[in-house]
């Protein structure tokens, strides 16, 4: 009796442990599923939100633009202190090939690929597809050009910088912005080419990398005219372009309409 008893209890405890042993395989199956659908349907999700965001974003043109209203000012060469010898050829030789290098995109082989513009309006494209380019040549920096002094005045002691406006997508400046520049403890004198430092309104708007692909920024040359008397003495200067709607005094952002830098001319 009492053996008959054991060996049901063992078949039934056989029985449980096995119930359990498929109970639990089954349910980590379940799980493993819900997971899987779940975690399935959130990708779904996430694709689809992002491919309706994506519809609506223009590839030439991006779609918030109310950040930046002005743009900033940069120089070239490439540098906010400018310092060398004017009888060492050695160290004023890489701020003369980095103007030389940024040039060639203004070259005449270049730019008279574009196109003659009307001087004093916007030259407006917004219904033609290929967007074209109005002529920025080099020579209209005259004694900036590096084509009559390949130094850029620098073997003279009399530096030419080159100030350039960021580019902004459908800017078009009110006014007759120009550009000014002064030292900050004494008084300098400067040259600016083209004439009076203007930006004209012909090289504006900008349509974009993508419809814009051969566009060049239009260009001032400040040529400053050291003496002696400025001469192992650091110079800070700041260039504003006025004569606009642009801004050029924000105290959060030292480059917006303006760039300043220092020079320091040794003999």
């Amino acid at each position: 009796m009492f053996d008959l008893f054991s060996n049901d209890l063992c078949d039934l405890w056989e029985i449980c442990v096995y119930c359990g042993h498929t109970f639990g395989r089954r349910l980590g199956t379940l799980i493993l599923l819900f997971y899987l659908v779940f975690y399935g349907f959130l990708a779904g999700m996430f694709t689809l939100t992002m491919w309706v965001m994506l519809q609506t974003l223009d590839d030439n043109i991006p779609t918030y633009r109310d950040r930046v209203a002005s743009p900033g000012l940069v120089i070239r060469p490439r540098s906010l202190d400018i310092v060398f010898n004017r009888t060492d050829p050695k160290q004023y030789g890489q701020y003369v090939q980095h103007l030389e290098n940024f040039l060639q995109q203004y070259n005449d082989t270049v730019q008279e690929k574009n196109e003659l513009c009307m001087v004093g309006e916007y030259y407006e494209q917004d219904d033609q597809e290929e967007k074209k380019v109005c002529q920025f040549k080099r020579n209209l920096l005259r004694q900036c050009s590096g084509l009559s002094d390949t130094t850029f005045g620098y073997a003279e002691g009399k530096p030419c910088v080159l100030v350039k406006m960021n580019r902004i997508i459908g800017l078009k400046p009110r006014g007759d912005p120009y550009i000014n520049c002064t030292a900050k403890v004494n008084p300098l004198q400067m040259q600016y080419f083209p004439s009076e430092g203007r930006f004209d309104k012909m090289y504006f708007p900008y349509y974009g990398k993508n419809l814009h692909s051969t566009y060049v920024q239009p260009l001032v040359a400040v040529k400053l005219l050291l003496t002696k008397e400025d001469y192992n003495n650091e110079l800070t200067m700041e260039c504003k372009i006025e004569g606009s709607d642009l801004r050029n005094s924000d105290d959060r952002d030292k480059f917006l309409g303006r760039v300043t830098f220092r020079v320091k001319v040794v003999e």
